[in-house]
């Protein structure tokens, strides 16, 4: 769209590995972190709303998108990777926005430097891990694309073939089967929680529970949109990440 902020595409090399990232936009910092096999890509309809008002970055996760080739992906180092990122980018304080395997992540950085995160907005976050599902969560990936609008499949499509399929396999299993709630309690930024009402993947069952969890929380379910509603239905996920994220400035001012 005319106007838009311009896009950079930058790398920098973060614990051995090469880290792919987009900045755009000015103002205080917010990062934006994709979903399992996905890539920056994914946020392609949020930036340009969100670049009007903040400097947005956009990472690539290493395993995934330009990063692909940056290393092994491993869940459980995967918030100190972010860290040691915000570091090389002498970022001293941000907001995040994560999806899925993303909002599992950030949720982490915010429970583990909780001075580093300004707001957190989580996105249909893959927080509880679910044995019994390991053998149902491909079928419930396939039969939620019913509810994902048919243009973002094909970029889903392609992220996941490209991706690096280790890297992938692992972030799948690690999700399936390793723990994040007892980090829980130790996030203390106001966090704003968005479901899609037909979300299979993560349904919103576990939004409730997570609301029920985080002292500084806000619920929000967006109707007849499924796991990827930061797409589907992005005029309404953006203005509702952006009067959460504004907010900070106002709170400030009182």
């Amino acid at each position: 769209m005319p106007g838009d902020p311009i896009v950079e595409q930058r790398r920098i090399e973060v614990g051995g590995a090469q880290v792919a990232y987009a900045v755009s936009g000015a103002g205080p910092p917010v990062v934006l972190v994709h979903g399992l096999g996905g890539s920056g890509r994914w946020w392609r309809r949020n930036v340009p709303a969100l670049a009007r008002s903040f400097q947005v970055y956009v990472v690539d996760l290493v395993g995934f998108g330009r990063s692909r080739n940056g290393g092994p992906f491993a869940l459980a180092t995967a918030e100190a990777t972010m860290l040691a990122w915000l570091d090389a980018l002498r970022i001293e304080r941000t907001a995040f926005i994560g999806h899925s395997l993303g909002g599992r992540i950030v949720a982490e950085v915010a429970a583990m430097a909780p001075g580093r995160v300004s707001r957190l907005v989580l996105v249909s976050p893959a927080i509880f891990p679910d044995r019994r599902r390991l053998a149902t969560s491909a079928v419930d990936l396939a039969r939620s694309w019913r509810h994902t609008g048919p243009d973002f499949l094909p970029v889903m499509a392609f992220d996941t073939l490209r991706a690096n399929p280790i890297a992938y396999l692992r972030a799948a299993h690690e999700l399936l089967t390793t723990d994040a709630e007892s980090q829980l309690g130790r996030i203390v930024a106001p966090t704003l929680l968005v479901w899609g009402e037909r979300d299979l993947v993560v349904p919103p069952v576990i939004g409730a529970r997570l609301n029920r969890m985080l002292a500084t929380a806000e619920f929000v379910v967006l109707p007849d949109t499924g796991h990827s509603l930061m797409w589907d239905r992005a005029d309404a996920f953006n203005r509702l990440a952006l009067e959460f994220l504004l907010r900070e400035a106002s709170d400030g001012e009182e």
